[in-house]
């Protein structure tokens, strides 16, 4: 059985007197361990997707099933990490990762071991004092990441997560998330719009349509692992960034075509 499956899932929206179908008949199954990135022009529904994975967003058409039981709200067992850090600004990075087992009731001996470990994990123990307003933006993601760790989900949400970094931070997360993600075989699906992302952390790619977003093609990426930069510049690498192109080129038109049209 995989870890998730989602059968037939369908969304709409009531917008200005109009409904917009943003999902349409989405038929996914994720393996337990699987590196799943989902790409796809701007409204195509991927943060929508993410959205209702995570229990925000009610499932109204369709159903989602984590571990064989079906996703009703959030839990546990899911860790979102968004764009925004959403970090407390009055608490030090230690403080900021220790909190969920705070909520949780989890001993103090207990939360000081967990935290130890994940700061190490996550390369931060030499910032373990510093609030977050002295830590860089790549800094500020993987405390994030940490704190969405010390609960032990089952699977991780990670809408847009590096968006907001420069390009060489960019790429230092990448090889860091996926040293973690080595680490821990945890289940990820990972929004973006970066193509080259997409295709050098993943296991598969699928690439959306234009509103409503449907599946367009579910792309297994064959490169070996452990992955480094360097495998960017191979032409293996190359040939699955140009597929990935060529599929998502018509559909971006398409979305823009649908925006001006919207805009009258």
């Amino acid at each position: 059985m995989p870890l998730l499956e989602i059968q037939r899932l369908s969304k709409e929206f009531a917008r200005q007197g109009r409904v917009v179908r943003a999902l349409d008949r989405i038929d996914l199954s994720v393996a337990e361990g699987e590196f799943l990135s989902i790409v796809g022009p701007s409204g195509c529904g991927k943060t929508t997707l993410l959205h209702m994975l995570g229990g925000f967003v009610p499932v109204d058409q369709g159903a989602i099933h984590l571990d064989g039981r079906p996703i009703t709200g959030p839990g546990p067992d899911r860790g979102v990490i968004f764009q925004e850090y959403a970090l407390f600004p009055w608490r030090t990075a230690h403080g900021n990762i220790v909190w969920p087992l705070e909520i949780k009731g989890v001993a103090k001996d207990e939360r000081e071991r967990v935290a130890e470990h994940y700061l190490d994990l996550v390369h931060l123990k030499g910032f373990r004092d510093h609030y977050p307003a002295e830590l860089s933006g790549g800094m500020k993601q993987r405390v994030a990441l940490a704190r969405v760790l010390v609960l032990d989900p089952r699977i991780l949400l990670m809408d847009e997560p590096f968006g907001a970094l420069d390009s060489q931070t960019r790429e230092l997360m990448q090889e860091e998330l996926l040293e973690i993600w080595s680490t821990t075989r945890k289940t990820v699906i990972f929004i973006t719009h970066d193509i080259d992302e997409a295709v050098y952390l993943s296991d598969r790619v699928l690439v959306m349509t234009a509103r409503p977003g449907r599946i367009k093609e579910d792309l297994r990426i064959d490169l070996p692992r452990p992955r480094r930069l360097e495998i960017k510049k191979s032409p293996e690498y190359a040939a699955y960034r140009n597929r990935i192109w060529d599929l998502l080129h018509v559909e971006v038109i398409e979305a823009r075509r649908l925006a001006q049209d919207g805009a009258r």
